[in-house]
């Protein structure tokens, strides 16, 4: 073996140069956009109408932050993003739907989201629920081609779908939305707003790294580690939005700032004032980043680079 040899041999060639978080996030971003124009079969009968209303409202943009979450969880541990983006399309569709829900008049009746009118206020309210509708149950059938298209075993599909139904339904999600609007009518203990907090917006992250994690074969430790990231920067992505709907810029945010004070919703700053609340946020993130750290990941960077970009955002 010649010096050369030896000395290669010694010393592996460095790794190419990471690329940075912001082209990540937008690359993820296409492929998920991407992923969401093709799930749905080009054989089946939808009424172009439907169509129309479910793909305006997926097509609004936004941070895309549960899809990211799914891919940043499952590269972590060296599992396949192609696998991954099913799933990261299903979250987007069920985040999607919930918005829609969220701004009709029944609910917080919003006429904007992301800088765009809101969905009933262009194809009207019975479209804008049915489209909601048919993102959820659409949102299954995509979690299914993970297994299907891409090998991911049928347990784990089976986890992933049983841990969505959960998430999204009464114990998650759907139960944070209605103790949210029974909340509007006098909400006095924090610890009610946390379980706002952590059901109506938590729960979804939670999902989407766990899910990541599954689609990878994480173990229970690497799991157990994903599902405590998820509620510390779940918790923390929504005291922030507390924060930017007090300070924020608008025309970075895409909506009219003070809309929780115009519908009297009691916030973080509310109860602990605008100061602490953002030392909550640091407080989250770095237990957030002890989770990660400690989780037995093949590469936490991208989990880690995502906890800080979150906690520092301005929309």
């Amino acid at each position: 073996m010649s010096r050369f040899e030896q000395k290669q041999q010694a010393e592996p060639a460095e790794s190419a140069p990471r690329q940075p978080l912001n082209e990540y996030i937008a690359e993820i971003g296409r492929l998920v956009a991407q992923e969401l124009e093709e799930t749905m079969p080009a054989e089946w009968n939808v009424p172009a109408n439907l169509k129309e209303a479910m793909n305006y409202s997926l097509r609004a943009g936004g941070k895309r932050l549960r899809p990211l979450l799914v891919i940043a969880a499952c590269e972590a541990l060296g599992g396949s993003r192609e696998a991954a983006l099913p799933v990261a399309a299903a979250i987007e569709m069920v985040h999607t739907y919930s918005l829609i829900h969220d701004d009709l008049p029944a609910m917080d009746n919003d006429d904007y989201r992301r800088g765009k009118l809101t969905n009933h206020k262009v194809f009207g309210e019975a479209a804008a629920i049915l489209a909601g509708d048919a993102l959820l149950t659409h949102a299954f059938y995509s979690v299914v081609q993970a297994s299907r298209k891409h090998g991911v075993s049928a347990d784990n599909a089976l986890s992933v779908v049983e841990d969505l139904a959960e998430m999204a339904g009464p114990r998650g999600m759907v139960g944070g939305q209605i103790a949210d609007m029974e909340g509007e009518q006098g909400l006095t203990d924090l610890q009610q707003l946390q379980y706002i907090h952590r059901h109506k917006t938590g729960d979804l992250i939670i999902f989407s790294l766990m899910a990541g994690g599954r689609i990878a074969g994480a173990d229970s430790r690497q799991q157990e580690a994903l599902r405590d990231f998820g509620t510390n920067i779940g918790l923390a992505f929504q005291i922030q939005d507390d924060i930017l709907d007090l300070v924020g810029d608008e025309g970075k945010l895409g909506k009219k700032t003070g809309s929780d004070i115009k519908q009297q919703k009691v916030t973080y700053p509310y109860f602990i004032g605008l100061d602490a609340s953002r030392k909550e946020v640091e407080r989250l993130t770095e237990a957030a980043r002890r989770s990660v750290l400690e989780g037995g990941f093949q590469d936490n960077t991208r989990l880690l680079d995502i906890a800080d970009y979150l906690m520092k955002r301005d929309h």
